[in-house]
């Protein structure tokens, strides 16, 4: 978002740059017209007019009319010459005093947070995760070590740390003690097993997310700590693969929405959301499916484990989850109905 004073000061140094250039044609022509100057020898009076360098005029002494157009040009040049050097000067200053503001307001936001995520490197997979996270409404901050990629994408929105994510320091500035994950999407696997050593060392007990370019480098991710490793070009083989075996079914599932708000088919719910667990219920009691039209297809156990199409008497114990299916405006009565943000 650019800084409102830095585009006044930015029209400033237009106007003093048309001034310039104004006064430039004029000392040209008035030099050219009044002492029979070539165009180079007009142009040679005019700079060292404007500049006041106080080199020899050409071709000897001026004539009245040129003496008096030179007076008129030197006054002209010093107001219009000193205005342009306050105001660029005047931007230079604006412009790094609003960078450093601009920092300490972003730098205020990431302190403020927490059991937020950390995003490390801003490139294709970065930005699918940023893009994933913000349909969600879940807090982020990302890592970027590249000034304009950090320039050209920061906002109100997304907050960043400019910094390599193998720096322990930046990854405490972006808040890695206070985060409950960390994705690590850099595109070298040796810069992902440094980020995923380092984080796992600060908080034992974050959950981390890496990606990996290569198989070889799964083992060492795990090993290294992370949760999951991601491998973006075996998902795409895999992908298209089953899009020739099983084309009709992919095709259904890629018509799935997870994201946004308005137009999502599955979403996964924290079973408090839906009913006190001081008292167990069933999926049955629950009877989401004639409440709302959505369908429990899978349920997450406290321990982690998936069941996939539970039973109608599955009870639904406390810190479980459930995944429910159905038309975008059947889950979206769903979360009318118990409130779910």
């Amino acid at each position: 978002m650019t800084n409102p004073i830095l585009k006044v000061f930015r029209s400033k140094i237009n106007t003093a740059i048309v001034l310039l250039i104004i006064l430039l044609c004029i000392g040209v022509v008035g030099f050219r017209y009044l002492n029979n100057y070539s165009w180079l020898d007009a142009l040679y009076m005019t700079v060292i007019t404007i500049t006041t360098v106080g080199f020899k005029e050409v071709g000897g002494s001026l004539t009245v009319e040129s003496k008096i157009f030179t007076i008129f040009l030197i006054l002209t040049s010093v107001v219009i010459v000193g205005f342009a050097i306050k105001v660029i000067t005047e931007y230079i200053l604006t412009k790094n005093n609003a960078e450093e503001l601009k920092q300490k307001k972003m730098q205020k936001l990431i302190d403020s947070m927490s059991n937020h995520i950390i995003i490390c490197g801003y490139g294709r997979n970065g930005k699918q995760a940023a893009t994933k996270l913000m349909a969600y409404k879940q807090p982020f901050v990302v890592i970027e070590n590249l000034k304009d990629t950090v320039d050209k994408s920061q906002s109100e929105t997304i907050p960043f740390v400019h910094g390599n994510a193998n720096d322990d320091e930046v990854l405490k500035q972006a808040g890695i003690e206070r985060a409950k994950c960390l994705i690590s999407a850099l595109p070298n696997d040796s810069d992902n097993v440094f980020v995923v050593l380092s984080a796992r060392q600060i908080n034992k007990g974050i959950k981390i997310i890496s990606r990996a370019s290569e198989e070889t480098s799964y083992s060492k991710l795990k090993l290294a700590g992370a949760n999951n490793v991601i491998l973006p070009d075996m998902i795409g083989g895999d992908h298209m693969a089953s899009l020739v075996v099983v084309p009709d079914l992919l095709e259904f599932i890629d018509n799935l929405s997870i994201v946004g708000k308005s137009d999502i088919n599955i979403e996964q719910i924290e079973v408090e959301k839906l009913y006190n667990t001081d008292v167990l219920k069933t999926i049955r009691d629950l009877d989401l499916r004639n409440k709302t039209g959505c369908n429990v297809i899978g349920y997450k156990s406290p321990g982690g484990e998936y069941i996939v199409n539970p039973e109608a008497e599955q009870e639904l114990e406390p810190n479980s989850h459930i995944i429910v299916l159905g038309r975008a405006e059947q889950v979206q009565r769903l979360n009318t109905l118990y409130n779910i943000g």
